[in-house]
């Protein structure tokens, strides 16, 4: 285990000597205090490079925010691969294991760089023996991707629009698919887009026998929102949601597909269990429960003085698996990155305010349409308890934790998460 004191007196040295990361803390100058215990260190931050750090006691707030945590719940935090629960910051608030306090928009400000800041000293525990295994790239390219074209590598990819009335709205809704056979019809994750299944309709084991198909929601990726958006809040409803895929499905002439979602997707899965299982084959929830405990502020979403994009990328980057390739995380993080103003904050409204399902699932019937339920054991959103005690109120439902997976399986680890989806998928096929 890593000393508190022997990680602070190397923290400059750490994040100095990386531009990437002094690059992206550049507008930021500030002290803030780290607590450890009964220990206590000022950070101070000069456009992103650490200028001094102090050991206290201080009298006087000389900072402008504090995390404070026990010493063993920084030292479990700083291993090379940390344990789930132990792995971010926000995931030790949750459990209470950690306090965040003071003036806090420097921090969601500046969230990401700061997270990557209190992360730096797990390079002093890193050893060939401990760190995680090298995992296959998001770019190499699995089994069904198609090279022979003028020589280019090319996808099978095909992306198009297709033109649905949800409630008495019409709408131009972005999508894409590959592949041929059951209709898989995925469901991304709050502000984030189709991208997110691409490793899906890249693999010939998937698309062999699947014809996988993925939309952005109205105002997500490449679907334009509807004009009501430039004057109303977005606040997505369990009902507009049901009826948005409802509506795809059948404009599509979707023969009774397979559903998949993720995160809000996993949870709308749950709605369509219990509202319209003869709509479906089956159905697949990711990270998916009837309720799970909120554990931000989501205000700090969509607010003037905080970039929307930054802060939601950074409060989900600990969601992902510290096992993920790098490319795999910056490829899942990109789109919340890019996601339109006020588009994660109004999903969230589903997530956490329109959807409580608590008591209400008892009339599914998993013999009619079977139910999956797949949850990465380093999610500590919903986590795999909010899962198996889900699963509980459902006779017949099949729950698996996905080791080494976070929040977003599909995109921050395609390979490990194809092992846990294939046998599942040749289930459905064989039923």
């Amino acid at each position: 285990m890593l000393d508190p004191t022997v990680a602070f007196d190397r923290l400059a040295e750490l994040v100095n000597a990386d531009a990437g990361l002094v690059r992206r803390g550049r507008y930021l100058s500030t002290s803030f205090l780290v607590e450890a215990g009964e220990s206590s260190w000022l950070v101070t931050v000069a456009e992103g490079h650490i200028t001094r750090v102090e050991r206290g006691p201080f009298r006087l707030r000389s900072w402008t925010f504090a995390i404070r945590a026990t010493g063993e719940a920084w030292q479990r935090f700083w291993q090379p691969v940390p344990e789930p629960g132990w792995h971010d910051v926000f995931a030790l608030a949750k459990r209470g294991l950690a306090r965040i306090e003071g003036e806090l928009q420097p921090l969601m400000a500046h969230l990401g760089y700061i997270k990557d800041v209190l992360a730096k000293p797990r390079a002093l525990t890193a050893s060939d023996a401990s760190a995680p295994a090298t995992r296959p790239a998001a770019g190499a390219a699995p089994a069904g991707w198609d090279r022979t074209i003028g020589g280019a590598v090319l996808e099978p990819i095909i992306g198009r629009y297709v033109h649905v009335a949800i409630g008495t709205e019409p709408h131009r809704v972005y999508m894409e698919e590959a592949g041929q056979g059951i209709p898989l019809l995925c469901f991304h994750t709050a502000g984030s887009d189709t991208r997110q299944f691409r490793h899906l309709m890249t693999d010939g084991a998937v698309t062999r026998h699947y014809r996988v198909i993925a939309f952005d929601m109205p105002g997500h990726g490449k679907s334009t929102p509807p004009l009501a958006w430039r004057d109303e809040e977005y606040q997505l409803t369990s009902r507009r949601y049901m009826d948005t895929i409802l509506a795809v499905a059948a404009a599509l002439g979707l023969d009774r597909p397979v559903g998949l979602g993720c995160s809000i997707g996993g949870r709308i899965v749950l709605h369509l269990a219990n509202e319209h299982a003869d709509r479906f084959r089956a159905l697949i929830g990711l990270e998916s429960a009837d309720w799970q405990e909120p554990w931000y502020d989501t205000s700090w979403l969509h607010r003037g003085d905080v970039h929307g994009g930054e802060v939601s990328a950074a409060l989900v980057s600990g969601l992902v698996a510290p096992t993920a390739p790098d490319d795999s995380r910056w490829e899942t993080l990109w789109t919340y990155l890019i996601s339109g103003p006020g588009v994660f904050k109004g999903d969230l409204y589903f997530y956490r305010v329109d959807s409580d399902l608590r008591g209400r699932l008892g009339g599914i019937d998993t013999k009619r349409c079977p139910l999956y339920l797949m949850t990465g054991e380093y999610d500590f959103s919903c986590t795999p308890e909010d899962t198996l005690r889900t699963a509980k109120s459902i006779p017949g439902a099949r729950v698996t934790v996905m080791k080494g997976l976070g929040h977003f399986p599909m995109s921050e680890d395609p390979a490990r998460f194809r092992e846990y989806l294939l046998p599942v998928l040749d289930e459905i096929r064989g039923r």
